[in-house]
């Protein structure tokens, strides 16, 4: 039986959390596994034996292979993980927007969790949290030694509810100590304004079921106010992710007819797809073709797309799309770099495995992966400098990163071990200014990317950043980019 799917793409973990996976029955393989290593299970049987008769105090089986299962799972990348009941209705949850938490995204490295990004309006936002922070306990309770999951489901819990974080940020002698309470987070998927006469700006900050939609709304509204647009803002900043089909129905709202948007490429025959600009992709829950809505001119509009080091897996979908047709500039600062794909194989009624499956590649054949996307127009976060982007954890940083799987020329890097101590003191002076910052009012007239993005629309001149992109910091795996097209993707998306 072959299985239908669903395309679903973001960064790290949230705690209140991005989805990053497809969603796909699990097909039965048989034929295609290897022999077994005998001699590797016995030792596994012989670990579990010693447990259950010689550990200080009884071992539940169920406590015991659940754990089994999540270290195994854990051990492969940043993003693949075992969840149990309660991950895997939490990250249901998280698909439609809606999930109690303190709204970070986060990841982890060198044993601790670090913050990729708050969320907008939320807890850790309204608190102060910034990227590149370390939360080094949890309600006391150290953070080392603890997994991705369970530091997760530490922060988790009842709305109003509290926790204590304990953060360390580079710059500050002592970590400090930060009590929040869990809210509903709701994320607002599509924002716009006319910030100019002429020059519209539209924000997404998440792909959700709702966003293409929410967008042919947006811009609609956007073109009653002025039919005539002369430019328009696309704001992927400290946008994580998402689902697939926002993906590719943003990008296609700009393209025109069904060009391709975006390929994988993985082990298995089913990974090796291609994604177009067309309604099956992008809209087929919808009676009709929600981008037939849309006005004409947003084809031939000029478009600026702004992004960061916050800007992750869907999003970079978007702008290496739009850069690769040359539909439109990508002004800002290299984007996070989380390029694979996590496909969702159910256990069971309520526990699923969420398994990195393959690569994402650009209509040009560009891996995504560990690397990002380089801006066309270089321009930092602020006027001062880079401010939070020189803080930011990548995708290249995380521990156990999957390699970009194209550059195989590349030379490996000696891991740098990033703690608040080993920091110079030009670091140490831009995390300082990037405390005392008030977050940023995205699309406000205090936004300084923004701001640049008009200049350029107006012919004016651009304060561009004298920052380099960010390569790759390990060796890649033994991967060609290929140069044949994967095979072109069977069945109904939903």
């Amino acid at each position: 039986m072959k299985a239908k799917s669903i395309g679903l793409i973001g960064v790290g973990v949230v705690a209140g959390f991005a989805a990053s996976l497809q969603l796909t029955a699990l097909a039965q393989r048989g034929g295609d596994l290897q022999p077994l290593p005998l001699v590797e299970l016995r030792q596994f049987a012989d670990v579990y034996g010693l447990i259950k008769t010689d550990y200080v105090e009884p071992v539940d089986d169920k406590q015991l292979l659940s754990q089994a299962i999540t270290g195994m799972v854990a051990a492969l990348d940043p993003h693949s993980a075992y969840l149990d009941k309660k991950s895997y209705r939490e990250m249901q949850e998280s698909m439609q927007g809606r999930f109690v938490g303190l709204g970070i995204e986060v990841a982890m490295e060198n044993g601790y969790v670090k913050i990729i990004t708050p969320i907008e309006g939320s807890p850790a936002f309204r608190a102060g949290i910034k990227p590149g922070d370390v939360i080094t306990r949890i309600d006391n309770a150290p953070v080392r030694g603890m997994s991705l999951d369970d530091a997760i489901k530490r922060m988790r819990g009842e709305p109003k509810s509290k926790v204590v974080l304990t953060i360390a940020r580079k710059g500050d002698d002592q970590p400090w100590v930060l009590p929040l309470s869990r809210e509903e987070i709701r994320v607002q998927s599509v924002k716009s304004r006319m910030v100019e006469p002429g020059y519209a700006w539209l924000r997404i900050s998440q792909f959700q079921e709702n966003t293409v939609p929410d967008m042919v709304k947006q811009v609609n509204a956007l073109y009653a106010q002025d039919p005539k647009l002369k430019g328009l803002v696309l704001d992927l900043r400290n946008d994580p992710g998402g689902l697939l089909p926002g993906a590719i129905g943003v990008s296609a709202a700009f393209l025109p007819g069904d060009k391709k948007i975006v390929s994988t490429v993985g082990q298995l025959p089913d990974s090796n797809q291609v994604f177009y600009a067309r309604r099956e992709f992008y809209g087929a829950r919808a009676s009709g073709d929600p981008l037939a809505k849309l006005p004409a001119a947003l084809k031939t509009v000029p478009v600026i797309v702004l992004v960061n080091g916050g800007s992750a897996s869907a999003s970079e979908i978007v702008a290496g799309a739009l850069q690769d047709y040359k539909r439109a500039t990508i002004l800002g600062s290299q984007t996070f770099g989380k390029g694979s794909v996590q496909t969702l194989r159910p256990l069971s009624a309520d526990t699923a495995v969420k398994l990195t499956t393959a690569r994402y590649f650009t209509p040009n054949g560009r891996a995504i992966q560990a690397k990002g996307i380089v801006p066309d127009v270089m321009v930092d976060e602020t006027a001062d400098g880079d401010g939070l982007n020189s803080l930011r954890v990548r995708e290249s940083d995380l521990v156990k990163h999957l390699a970009n799987g194209s550059d195989k020329d590349a030379k490996p890097a000696a891991p740098a071990i990033k703690t608040p101590d080993a920091m110079d003191a030009e670091q140490a002076a831009r995390s300082a200014a990037a405390r005392d910052r008030k977050p940023l009012d995205f699309g406000s007239k205090d936004d300084f990317q923004l701001q640049q993005a008009l200049n350029r629309f107006k012919g004016l001149p651009v304060k561009l950043s004298a920052a380099e992109p960010r390569a790759e910091k390990t060796e890649p795996a033994a991967l060609a980019r290929p140069d044949a097209k994967p095979a072109e993707i069977k069945g109904e998306r939903k």
